[in-house]
């Protein structure tokens, strides 16, 4: 977090810079605003930039044997830009590595961790068991310390769900 602060106020004072250099090239019949409001959007782009790959950074810090599973953009009010481009801020993973697989009464079981990643001001790690019937599609969480089964949040997936299709395959 501090080191997006320290990015942030160096990327104001570069684009400061460059607005400091075009009034000077300009012969100062550029108006004097031009160089705080070009520090400020700096900054700005900084951020805009920051927040619109913050999906590809972490996606690139995930080892190759998790997959994401879905993904959630969102708009805010105070980001005006991201009505136009709505920017990513949650995303799910399966981790093909920890799936353990079982058969009960012919049907294929698979136990998996779901993660998901949410952006906030730091990131929050929301980690999830599941037990997942491959035949019935059928869904249900486990508590995190028993491993029981929660049935009255057990649910069906669709058919082209892909969570069943890389937990399943």
């Amino acid at each position: 977090m501090i080191w997006h602060l320290i990015a942030a106020v160096f990327a104001g004072l570069a684009a400061a810079g460059i607005g400091l250099i075009l009034r000077t090239l300009s012969g100062k019949r550029l108006p004097k605003w031009i160089v705080p409001v070009c520090g400020g959007l700096g900054m700005l782009g900084y951020q805009i930039q920051v927040e619109y790959t913050w999906f590809e950074h972490k996606q690139a810090q995930l080892p190759d044997s998790a997959t994401v599973i879905s993904t959630e953009s969102s708009t805010a009010v105070w980001r005006p830009w991201t009505f136009a481009i709505p920017m990513t801020t949650k995303f799910s993973v399966v981790d093909s590595e920890n799936i353990r697989t079982t058969e009960q009464d012919g049907a294929r079981l698979a136990e998996f961790i779901l993660y998901q990643i949410e952006r906030h001001h730091t990131d929050i790690l929301i980690t999830q068991p599941y037990l997942l019937n491959c035949e019935t599609r059928e869904l249900v969480p486990l508590d995190k310390e028993s491993r029981e089964p929660i049935l009255k949040e057990i649910r069906t997936l669709r058919e082209t769900s892909p969570l069943l299709s890389n937990v399943c395959s």
